[in-house]
């Protein structure tokens, strides 16, 4: 696929991307000790503890989100390159500052991808696209944080 109708196909995400422009709504209900359950405004719940006995971490959520965004963006772009997802999967590492506050200062991101009519190009394209135009999450994280990412790609198995 050419680069121009990569970009024309780019211009489609715009449809997914523009839903979320209005303000994001959430409440965050202290439960006991270090323990707070976070729900959005359609009612999916999160349960954060600092102890992680009873939920997760908010940097873990953090790290999550970085993921889910990443992801959502590359299955939507290969797809509309034309490439057949059968299996994406995330992997990352997280190296944080070691005094208060301990944000993070490193990201590795490893990438398992499964389909047909992937190839480097696409998938370098879709990556770029995302970390410097649509991932609001990582857009929202320090400018200084380092990011790495690799990936596999593999041809779906024949049954």
């Amino acid at each position: 696929m050419s680069e121009k109708n990569i970009e024309n196909r780019e211009e489609d995400l715009g449809d997914y991307k523009n839903m979320s422009v209005p303000p994001l709504k959430t409440t965050l209900q202290w439960d006991k000790e270090l323990i707070f359950t976070g729900r959005t405004s359609e009612g999916y719940e999160i349960e954060f503890d600092a102890n992680v006995q009873w939920g997760c971490r908010p940097t873990d959520a953090l790290l999550l989100s970085l993921a889910g965004c990443m992801g959502i963006d590359m299955v939507s772009f290969l797809k509309k390159m034309r490439a057949d997802i059968k299996d994406f999967r995330m992997s990352l590492k997280a190296d944080r500052n070691q005094e208060p506050p301990n944000y993070f200062k490193k990201v590795e991101i490893s990438m398992d991808i499964t389909g047909s009519g992937l190839d480097h190009k696409k998938v370098d394209r879709a990556i770029s696209l995302s970390r410097e135009k649509y991932c609001s999450v990582y857009k929202t994280m320090r400018s200084d944080m380092e990011m790495e990412i690799n990936y596999k790609l593999s041809e779906p198995k024949e049954e």
